[in-house]
């Protein structure tokens, strides 16, 4: 998303991250922004706790609002139901009774390509492309550190990207009970919360990567060349040394767990028949757990955002 694009926030969505704070403030943190201390300020921690969610909170809104303005959501909300309506409608176009299970599949095989490409363009820009239209310099000035301006501005843009994701896939679903009144609805929702989880986790990479970036032409290229390794090369490289070795199952399921594309593809083809060929029936077989996959695809998501908000701090500005 190009903030190019976006009409200038207004005057009170600029005032919003330092809402209920009007007073100047008096120590800078470690991150090179500005804390919530003032000379007759609360000494507890509660408030500092209620004051630092109230800014996250705000910048967070004020993400989503730019996101909803420059209509990034209604675009990726289209194409991710444009795209499971026609998986829906040619599965069942073939002789014999519709499978369900094969569109399902069909639908998770689009998702892996489609959802992580999405997440990384529609959030590669997030940092970098807020510092080269000077608003990355305006709100740093406000005091509200950097780590919350980083996290916030997440937070925000998951809201959106989330929302995407359930409508235009749910979609998909309503159109595939519409042709068939035998839907695994729990299936379906399994698919749903992956497809979700897995735009997330790489919507944190793509922060992660605007973060490290000097300018948004490298954060495009670096997000680029981070789809296409860990959709394509992770997974010759990955075939590779399972054909080679002959690997114990802890190092399959660390091989698993170290791309959040096959942790989609455990937790939606455990519960389907037909898992497909290559690394898809190669990663079909580890005997992982749903809580761990789930513990592992949230890892997927804290991690790059964590480090972002630790890395922020030394971007010069």
């Amino acid at each position: 998303m190009t903030r190019d694009d976006q009409k200038p926030p207004t005057a009170n969505e600029r005032d919003s991250p330092t809402t209920g704070d009007k007073r100047p403030p008096t120590a800078t943190e470690t991150d090179g922004g500005v804390t919530m201390g003032h000379e007759n300020a609360p000494n507890t921690a509660r408030s500092t706790v209620l004051g630092s969610n109230g800014q996250i909170r705000a910048i967070a809104a004020l993400e989503y609002r730019l996101s909803l303005r420059s209509r990034w959501t209604l675009a990726l909300t289209a194409l991710f139901g444009l795209l499971s309506l026609l998986v829906v409608g040619f599965g069942g176009t073939g002789p014999g009774p519709m499978r369900i299970d094969a569109v399902i599949v069909s639908l998770a095989s689009l998702s892996t390509y489609l959802v992580p490409l999405a997440a990384l363009v529609y959030g590669f820009d997030a940092i970098v492309g807020a510092e080269e239209t000077g608003w990355l310099d305006m709100v740093f000035a406000l005091p509200v550190s950097r780590s919350r301006v980083v996290f916030g501005t997440f937070l925000g843009r998951a809201a959106s990207l989330a929302a995407a994701t359930s409508v235009g896939f749910g979609l998909g679903g309503i159109a595939l009970f519409l042709r068939s009144n035998t839907v695994p609805w729990a299936l379906y929702a399994n698919v749903l919360f992956g497809t979700v989880c897995l735009g997330l986790a790489f919507l944190a990479v793509s922060v992660l990567v605007s973060t490290v970036a000097s300018e948004k032409t490298h954060a495009l290229g670096i997000a680029l060349l981070v789809w296409v390794w860990l959709v394509f090369g992770y997974d010759l490289a990955a075939l590779g040394l399972i054909t080679a070795f002959d690997l114990p199952s802890v190092a399959l399921s660390g091989l698993v767990l170290a791309n959040p594309i096959d942790i989609f593809r455990v937790f939606v083809l455990s519960g389907i028949n037909s898992a497909g060929s290559g690394m898809t029936a190669v990663v079909a077989q580890t005997d992982l757990s749903t809580s761990v996959l789930i513990v592992g695809a949230l890892a997927w998501i804290v991690t790059p955002v964590g480090i972002a908000t630790r890395l922020i701090r030394r971007r010069s500005l």
